[in-house]
């Protein structure tokens, strides 16, 4: 009778000690869980934000034709992308010749009313490198001006990585782009201000005006 009271006693108190056992290793396993799961949730959300900060830097304007465009206000990179490229493009310094010409051609309504265009824009100076009695007769015909004016526009937005190669123009004949990155040349010309958006066209500002 004895025998069968302590034989009873020790199955007893070990059972109580696998019992204490058992919470111990679930205590344990919960408390470690938060730990290994707050770095990983961390290191996630930093490696989205470095991504969206890189995919925002790669559409931006380049070129060092650039630092000429407004900081801020109508003519700036940002109040250019909220216009048409017509108006946006008479906000922007750079560009009042030809803004002047688009105006005298009758091509505001034509380029603000398209929906996806790529404007390859000569500076004000780029003007200036045309005889000036060459370019009175050019503003002063409106044909030969439509048909120049539109030898500089493309269909469709080009993005940098699609600007290179050949292009049909609106004025139904072709250009040539050259180059890559951040370095591109359209025949004589160079882009000096490249991927400048508008609220319906990809404008390059290049530093001599493109003849057909």
């Amino acid at each position: 009778m004895k025998s069968t009271i302590v034989r009873r006693a020790g199955l007893a108190s070990a059972a109580l000690t696998l019992t204490l056992g058992l919470a111990a290793c679930s205590g344990s396993d919960d408390s470690d869980e938060p730990a290994a799961s707050e770095p990983t949730t961390s290191e996630e959300s930093s490696g989205a934000d470095d991504m969206g900060d890189s995919d925002m830097d790669m559409m931006g304007a380049f070129g060092p034709g650039c630092s000429a465009i407004p900081s801020d206000g109508a003519g700036s990179l940002e109040g250019m992308a909220e216009e048409p490229v017509a108006t946006a493009a008479s906000s922007n310094p750079l560009l009042t010749t030809l803004v002047s010409a688009v105006t005298e051609a009758g091509l505001v309504d034509t380029l603000n009313s398209e929906e996806s265009l790529t404007v390859f824009a000569p500076t004000d100076d780029a003007f200036e490198k045309i005889p000036q009695d060459q370019l009175d007769a050019l503003l002063a015909d409106t044909d030969q001006l439509t048909t120049v004016l539109t030898h500089h526009v493309v269909a469709g937005e080009l993005g940098p990585d699609e600007i290179a190669g050949e292009h049909e123009t609106l004025a139904g004949d072709t250009i040539t782009v050259e180059g890559s990155d951040e370095d591109f040349t359209v025949g004589d010309a160079s882009v000096i201000c490249g991927n400048v958006p508008t609220a319906n066209a990809k404008v390059y500002v290049v530093d001599s005006v493109l003849m057909p």
